[in-house]
């Protein structure tokens, strides 16, 4: 018996096979064999084909049977974790009717932050504890407002991870936590946020089927199974976004515990059991994956969009052009041979969309102090490395004035936290122990279906076998330096008012 999960990113997806008697991952792939692009048709969009998305699904399955000899039948479950706050919208065959408006853009946060307004601040902090900002409600608004005919030819909106499940299953479905992820949950209430679909104008007949994030949601469509050549009862048993899927990789279900990633954006989210929100919507609160009617789990997300998708750019105009792997290994190395501070040089990442530290406002990006004599590749590496975790800070600072922070955070040893520079940066800056640990989404995903369908009985054995493999403390001597450069580094941060 396995268990299959499914990690829909921006930058790529991955799948990994889970063994849950053993507690470990068989295998896993990453597909396409490049970068995935963002589409950007104007300055602040960012779309992306949710067809090509699927079609590397389809991949990555059959890689799995073809070159790692998985026997595909034994796939008893899946899983499926994907980037948060994108807008799907599919007609009554679920082929989509135009591309994903993904998590990056921008377009649709004055639609947002007009219905924060006219519905009353101190309401919508209230009910969906935030604005609806630039969520997918705004997403939606924007193509029924600018896209009429197209909308009109929508039957159903959901989120990424929900277009991949309804494409397997034949049937158009949305979690509970992801329509608080789409601005959508009444948290007062425990339901959908009618209020906001009726200030929007907007119908709930285009909300699909609701289904919890654990347990049976549907079986994989006979004619899919018959494809992929997965067995014909495989079920779809745990679905969430990214985020709240990153903090289930690393056991983080308890209020109070802390995960965090720097993937293409990076993110802290802390788990809390209440109702927590920022009057300046600098940060967002959304179910957890273990949220129930009993037990109230929310998560407390800080993002910060340019992260990795930054790391990718300075390998692209550096023209470092080995495999991927390698040529972030080669960043990191040169970013390791300049000492903190980098000379000077500093980096304000914030150069992929609206930031929600900044209330949806658009942060200036740029390199400040740059000295052609001094600065070479190694400081710009670094400085960026300092800019994204200045950056992160900024954000948990916000996060610890709601109640919400802690002085232990978990991150999987992947992305940028592969890199020890960036390590060191983030334990010193942000004062906290860091603890690694050898997961992945796609494992989390996998481990979240096997509990979903029942294997384990509950989370905690779950994640039994999951190990710390690191646990990097802050430096007193680091520390210090760090928080000079940091306070320095926050005066000159500009936002377009």
């Amino acid at each position: 018996m396995y268990f299959l999960g499914i990690d829909l990113g921006s930058s790529s997806i991955k799948l990994s096979v889970f063994d849950p008697e053993k507690g470990i991952t068989v295998c896993g792939v990453t597909v396409p064999g490049f970068e995935m692009d963002i589409i950007a048709p104007k300055f602040g969009w960012a779309e992306q084909d949710p067809n090509f998305w699927w079609q590397n699904v389809k991949n990555g399955i059959q890689i799995l049977g073809t070159k790692h000899h998985i026997d595909l039948k034994q796939i008893t479950g899946i899983g499926i974790a994907y980037q948060m706050h994108g807008l799907v919208l599919v007609d009554e065959n679920l082929n989509p009717v135009r591309s994903s408006i993904i998590w990056c853009d921008s377009r649709a946060a004055e639609i947002g932050n007009a219905t924060y307004n006219r519905l009353g601040h101190e309401y919508c902090l209230q009910q969906i504890l935030g604005s609806p900002g630039n969520f997918t409600a705004s997403k939606l608004k924007w193509v029924q407002t600018n896209e009429p005919e197209v909308f009109e030819k929508a039957a159903y909106m959901m989120l990424p991870g929900d277009f991949i499940a309804a494409k397997l299953s034949g049937i158009p479905q949305i979690s509970t936590s992801g329509l608080s992820e789409a601005a959508l949950w009444n948290f007062s209430k425990g339901g959908l946020a009618t209020e906001i679909m009726e200030e929007m104008g907007i119908s709930e007949k285009i909300i699909p089927e609701i289904v919890p994030n654990f347990g049976y949601q549907a079986t994989v469509h006979p004619d899919i199974a018959l494809e992929l050549g997965l067995d014909k009862n495989t079920k779809i048993t745990y679905r969430a976004g990214d985020q709240p899927n990153n903090a289930l990789s690393l056991n983080v279900l308890k209020p109070g515990e802390i995960a965090t990633t720097a993937g293409t954006s990076a993110v802290i989210y802390a788990v809390s059991d209440k109702d927590i929100y920022d009057k300046e919507n600098r940060i967002n609160t959304f179910l957890h994956v273990n949220n129930t009617e009993f037990q109230k789990n929310n998560g407390v997300l800080l993002c910060i969009n340019g992260s990795g998708i930054l790391y990718q750019w300075l390998r692209k105009i550096m023209s470092v052009d080995k495999s991927n792997l390698m040529a972030y290994e080669t960043l990191n190395t040169e970013a390791s041979k300049v000492e903190a501070g980098s000379k000077g040089l500093r980096f304000y990442p914030f150069g992929n969309g609206v930031e929600r530290i900044f209330n949806n406002k658009n942060a200036n990006s740029g390199i400040q102090n740059l000295n052609f004599n001094i600065h070479q590749s190694g400081h710009l590496i670094r400085s960026a490395c300092e800019g994204i975790v200045f950056a992160m800070n900024y954000g948990f600072d916000v996060m610890k004035s709601v109640g919400a922070g802690g002085d232990i955070v978990r991150a999987g040893n992947a992305n940028l936290f592969l890199s020890p520079v960036f390590r060191e940066i983030f334990t010193n800056t942000t004062q906290t122990t860091l603890e690694l640990y050898n997961t992945s989404g796609a494992e989390g995903a996998a481990r979240g279906a096997a509990y979903g369908y029942g294997y384990y009985q509950s989370l905690e054995e779950a994640f039994e076998g999951l190990k710390c493999i690191e646990r990097i403390e802050p430096n007193p001597v680091l520390t210090a330096q760090y928080q000079d450069i940091y306070h320095e580094w926050k005066k000159h941060i500009n936002i377009e008012i």
